[in-house]
């Protein structure tokens, strides 16, 4: 039978405990603990005690117990906003390659934007515990880091500042980005700019409406309230609302800069439903690769950032902060591209190849085409 208050395994054996352990040694149950987690605070002579009797009883810790002591756990936690975002996708791929050629296991939560999900999620995952966590922010300060810290739990936050400077960041310079996008669209002759944003409180949102502005304060064009549009960034009708906003507006926007993938979804579903052509009667640049929904649309000048090499970078910086818990924080910015295509071509291209004259100019154009038939009937 077995003995009151022990343990057994499968086969019926008695399980070693760390009790055991530190009743045989003649040491209380924290000293084994610390003697077997390799900590130089105990006396030599009562660690090799210690160690003879776990040897003795063929103690082996348990996964359980290893990860209560903070060694040993082989999961990292992953919360991103957006899971059916094909850029989050990309970003937990990443981030799970990069952890299983270290070890790891990765548990992936979806917050969609919501702070107090965020929140449950990281307390969760801090009772598991985890080795560590990589956060796709909901705010700029991120709900819940404090059950981490009472852990010792580190994180890197991704895709997004955060107001703690002393957590690792993985990053765009989000700001540089967007102003590149906006002076593109400027040099190809366009002035009336609308932009679609998400929520003021996402961090990498407001950097783009700031890089946006920078854009036309540098050209010398008036900011106007009115040509920015905000909303959240769950689902694609967020789009075609705000771009339906700056649609109806007079006079009419000549050119929309769209902050994120969904948004420029949205930007051109709405101006299809209008029968309005890209770039014939608006230009369009965008924000994330869209390849994978709309591959056989118009070609999309859009701001290219890498979200497979975000989540790897993150991942990277983790592992190194896992190994190294006391260096120096580290901001990474990785880099961008703006992918240039046929959404955004110069306004006078444009206007030639849609026919979008001036009521004058059309006119000529009639008449110059009058002038010309004899001869292009002679010529045929």
């Amino acid at each position: 039978m077995r003995e009151p208050g022990s343990t057994e395994d499968i086969q019926g054996q008695k399980t070693i405990t760390i009790r055991d352990v530190a009743k045989q040694a003649g040491v209380s149950v924290a000293t084994v603990s610390r003697v077997l987690n390799g900590s130089p605070k105990v006396d030599p002579g009562l660690a090799e005690r210690v160690h003879e009797v776990a040897a003795r009883l063929n103690y082996q810790p348990s996964k359980v117990a290893r990860i209560l002591a903070g060694q040993g756990s082989t999961l990292l936690g992953l919360l991103v906003t957006d899971m059916q975002n094909p850029f989050f996708l990309d970003l937990i791929r990443g981030v799970e390659e990069v952890a299983q050629q270290h070890g790891y296991l990765v548990v992936v939560c979806n917050t969609l934007e919501n702070e107090q999900k965020e929140e449950k999620y990281l307390k969760l995952l801090a009772a598991e515990p985890i080795a560590g966590a990589i956060v796709v922010p909901t705010r700029e300060q991120i709900a819940g880091i404090e059950y981490l810290k009472e852990r010792n739990i580190p994180l890197v936050a991704v895709d997004r500042r955060v107001e703690n400077r002393s957590i690792d960041c993985v990053m765009i310079d989000n700001v540089a980005a967007a102003r590149e996008a906006v002076t593109h669209l400027i040099t190809n002759g366009y002035r009336r700019i609308g932009v679609l944003g998400g929520p003021k409180t996402i961090t990498n949102t407001n950097e783009r409406v700031l890089g946006y502005r920078q854009a036309l304060q540098h050209a010398g064009i008036p900011r106007e309230a009115a040509l920015e549009r905000r909303g959240m960034l769950i689902g694609d009708n967020v789009g075609i609302h705000l771009t339906n906003q700056l649609l109806d507006l007079h006079p009419p926007v000549e050119a929309i800069f769209a902050a994120n993938n969904r948004l420029t979804i949205g930007a051109m579903r709405a101006i299809h439903a209008r029968q309005m052509r890209i770039p014939e009667d608006i230009a369009l640049v965008g924000f994330d690769d869209i390849q994978w929904a709309v591959p056989e649309l118009v070609s999309i000048t859009t701001v290219i950032q890498s979200a497979y090499e975000l989540g790897s970078a993150a991942a990277y910086r983790l592992i190194q902060r896992l190994q190294k818990p006391d260096a120096p924080r580290q901001e990474i910015v990785l880099q961008h591209q703006l992918a240039v295509g046929t959404s955004s071509a110069p306004r006078a291209a444009r206007e030639i190849f849609s026919g979008s004259f001036p009521a004058k100019m059309e006119k000529n154009k009639r008449k110059a085409s009058r002038a010309m038939a004899p001869q292009e009937t002679l010529s045929d």
